[in-house]
């Protein structure tokens, strides 16, 4: 799953961006990389480690839940329809 976010700017400044993605590995674990920062500038990211889907989808809902709040707006989505199935 990929989600990619972006907040609304006023002025010639950049819009700030949050990417988060969730897939699973080799050995059946969930990674969730989460990546931010402001386009065409320096980005931060961050990589969490679930052994279970659920705790990993519920930080990826989590994560996104947290950036709408702060404004973020989603500008693309990848593989969200039936995350809960």
């Amino acid at each position: 799953m990929r989600l990619f976010m972006q907040s609304s700017t006023a002025g010639a400044e950049a819009p700030r961006y949050y990417q988060i993605v969730l897939q699973q590995d080799l050995l059946g674990g969930w990674t969730l990389f989460r990546e931010w920062g402001q386009q065409g500038g320096r980005a931060s990211s961050k990589r969490e480690v679930f052994l279970e889907r659920d705790a990993a989808l519920v930080a990826f809902e989590h994560a996104r839940d947290a950036q709408i709040k702060r404004g973020f707006r989603v500008m693309f989505s990848q593989g969200i329809q039936g995350a809960g199935d």
